[in-house]
C-alpha cells in the first residue's frame, strides 16, 4: 500500500498530487518512458487537452499490460511547449486523476520537443505488489 504524504505545516499542492508517496519494501517499480499524445495510428491531435488525453490514455495501457492501475502511479512528471498549454493539459489530468489517490507531480514549460507538432509529454512511475 503506498503511503501519500501532504503535511498540513506546508503549502497544500495547487492540485490533485500529493507532496510526497511513499513506497514500501517489497514493491516493484514501473518506470515509464514519456508518454507523448500520439496515437497508435501514428496521428498527432492538435491542443494540449487532445494530446495529454492520448499521454494519459498511453499511460493507463501501459500500466494494465503490468498489472497495475491509475493508484498505483507513484509519480507524474508533465512536460509542456509553452504557458498556453498548462490549461489543456491540466483540464486532461485531472480527469485522469480524478479522485484517485494523488500520485506525485511535477509539471515544467520546455521550448519544445523533437517533433514540433508535440505539445505535451506525461514520464510516470508506479509501484506494483
Amino acid at each position: 500500500m503506498l503511503t501519500r504524504h501532504t503535511p498540513t505545516t506546508i503549502r497544500r499542492p495547487f492540485s490533485n498530487y500529493a507532496h510526497a508517496v511513499e513506497v514500501p519494501a517489497g514493491m516493484r517499480l514501473l518506470v515509464l518512458s514519456g508518454q507523448l499524445g500520439i496515437g497508435a495510428d501514428e496521428a498527432v491531435p492538435i491542443g494540449a487537452e487532445a494530446q495529454a488525453e492520448l499521454c494519459f490514455r498511453n499511460i493507463s495501457a501501459i500500466l494494465a499490460e503490468a498489472g497495475a492501475d491509475a493508484s498505483n502511479l507513484v509519480r507524474l512528471n508533465a512536460y509542456v511547449a509553452g504557458r498556453e498549454h498548462l490549461a489543456g493539459y491540466m483540464a486532461a489530468r485531472n480527469r485522469f486523476v480524478g479522485d484517485k489517490p494523488a500520485p506525485a507531480s511535477t509539471l515544467m514549460i520546455v521550448s519544445g520537443f523533437a517533433t514540433e507538432a508535440f505539445v505535451v509529454e506525461v514520464e510516470a512511475i508506479a509501484a506494483l505488489p
